[in-house]
This record gives C-alpha cells, sequence and structure tokens, in this order.
C-alpha cells in the first residue's frame, strides 16, 4: 500500500487521493498520501468503524458507499470539483476498482490498482475515460525491488518519517497464536505482533 502510493500513484503535495479499503494495505496507501504531502485523503470503506482508526493515518474524510444512493464515485467526483488527482484500490472488490478509475479526474487523474480480483472479474468502463486522459495502473508489492528500496523505507522509518507503531494493534506470546488469527478473522486487527520468546 505504501510503495503503490509513493512509488505508483506518486500524488503531490497539496493533492488529493481518495483510498478504497481500508485495511492494512490502505492504510498503508493512506500513510503513503500523509507521507507524500497530499492535502485530501479520503478513506472508502463498507466498514464505518473503520474510520477512526484511519485518522491516525492522514484520512480526513471519510465515505461508506453504503451511505449513498448513486455510485461513490459521483460523489467523490461532485464533493472534488471533477474528482481526485490519485485513487488507490486496496480491496480486491471489482466495483471498487471500477469506482476507483471513475473518481479520478479527467486530464491528470490517476487510479493504481493494488487488490488482487477473483479470477473470473472483469473490469468494465466507459472507453470516454480513458480518452478524457485518466491513467490506470496496478502494481505488485508497490513496485519495491527489495534489494535497493528496503533500505529507503527502513530509513524513513528511523528518521520518524514512517510511523510502523500505528499499524500494530495487538501483542500475544507465541502460545497464544490462535488469537492472532481470530483477530485477524474478525478484522478487529491491523497487525499483530506475535512473540517467539514466551
Amino acid at each position: 500500500g505504501l510503495g503503490a502510493t509513493i512509488n505508483v500513484a506518486k500524488p503531490k503535495p497539496g493533492s488529493s487521493v481518495a483510498i478504497f479499503g481500508l485495511g492494512a494495505v490502505g492504510l498503508a496507501a493512506a500513510e503513503g498520501a500523509r507521507i507524500s504531502g497530499a492535502s485530501r485523503i479520503i478513506g472508502v470503506d463498507l466498514v464505518s468503524s473503520r474510520f477512526e482508526l484511519a485518522k491516525k493515518f492522514g484520512v480526513n474524510e471519510f465515505m461508506n458507499p453504503k451511505d449513498h444512493d448513486k455510485p461513490v464515485q459521483q460523489v467523490i467526483a461532485e464533493i472534488t470539483n471533477g474528482g481526485v488527482d490519485r485513487a488507490v484500490e486496496c480491496t480486491g472488490s471489482i466495483q471498487a476498482m471500477i469506482s476507483a478509475f471513475e473518481c479520478v479526474h479527467d486530464g491528470w487523474g490517476t487510479a493504481v490498482l493494488v487488490g488482487v480480483p477473483s479470477k473470473d472479474d472483469a473490469f468494465k468502463t466507459h472507453p470516454m475515460n480513458f480518452l478524457n486522459e485518466r491513467t490506470l495502473k496496478g502494481t505488485f508489492y508497490g513496485n519495491y525491488k527489495p534489494r535497493t528500496d528496503l533500505p529507503n523505507v527502513v530509513e524513513k522509518y528511523m528518521k520518524g518519517e514512517l510511523e510502523l507503531e500505528k499499524f500494530i494493534t495487538h501483542t500475544v506470546p507465541f502460545s497464544e497464536i490462535n488469537k492472532a488469527f481470530d483477530y485477524m478473522l474478525k478484522g478487529e486487527s491491523i497487525r499483530c505482533i506475535i512473540r517467539m520468546e514466551e
């Protein structure tokens, strides 16, 4: 998520970014938008309880598609005067992918797909969305090359620019590893640390 925003979407300082999905990957994407200096970070998720936590990652506006009677991309276009500068999709939902692409601004908007869709999904949008100079990109692992790029991520963390502690919501000893799986399956944690020495 972090690399998808910083390396692929590349939002400029002061720009607007929509993040689709506020799980761990989406929150990392929001963190990338925050680090990049985006001024308007809109979090989109079907689970409204995720919105409060997302504020720690720079998300300053929230939207639940279920709260609107029209497609979320239309709502985003209306509140941003034509669309966001960048959108990052982190759900794997084909509808979220389409919404992310269709909510970016004509002329310069870029959408980045991170989530992995089902094998039978098909991306369907009107060709005018491309002719109007919107860009659609995809990425695996945020376009990071481990050997050359990970040292820069570590450096960001060491300088305090990347705040990894925010991602750790639970810690359990190895003997309670099943609790960690429960937290994950219930969607109650972002990341759980398992202490091996206990």
